[in-house]
């Protein structure tokens, strides 16, 4: 199981967005240059984010896109299910039911009633990491990554942002 680099060049763009004053949106053009990444591909991720109610886009000379919600409402699963989509990891095809032994007309109830035990651990753990990612959010990110980076790094970043929102 591998997420798309979207997940991460959506976290990271995100975390800039926590402390950008409000009604100051911040253009694709400007993430993608501070975190090194391309563009375009950064513009479909935020349509995703748009479409799944994670930044909203405003429109303009000075347009871009804002966080449409608090950081702390902002889960890290929230992300990534706008990025990858809600499909579960595991899919399940229901092999069993092939078994050559197996009479396929008349399944016992263990291949027809009772769920595939290896489809129920997978989603259970599926459901685990859903959980823990849920609660990490974007306002946690933004405080520990505060709380290990040098204060002149915080401050030269916070300056960056400021200087290309008055531009």
């Amino acid at each position: 199981m591998q997420f798309s680099i979207g997940v991460e060049y959506a976290l990271h763009s995100l975390l800039h967005m926590v402390d950008l004053p409000s009604g100051k949106p911040i253009g694709v053009k400007e993430l993608g240059l501070f975190n090194g990444i391309s563009e375009t591909y950064l513009s479909k991720v935020f349509t995703k984010l748009r479409k799944a109610g994670i930044v909203r886009s405003l429109p303009g000379v000075n347009g871009g896109y804002e966080l449409a919600r608090r950081p702390e409402e902002i889960s890290f699963w929230d992300v990534i299910e706008a990025v990858e989509g809600a499909s579960p990891i595991f899919q399940c095809a229901e092999i069993r039911q092939n078994n050559i032994l197996v009479d396929k007309d008349n399944l016992p109830d263990s291949f027809s009633k009772c769920p595939c035990l290896i489809k129920v651990v997978m989603l259970e753990a599926e459901a685990q990491m859903r959980q823990y990612l849920a609660n990490k959010s974007l306002s946690w990110l933004s405080h520990e990554l505060r709380n290990k980076l040098p204060e002149d790094l915080n401050h030269s970043i916070d300056d960056w942002f400021k200087d290309v929102l008055t531009k």
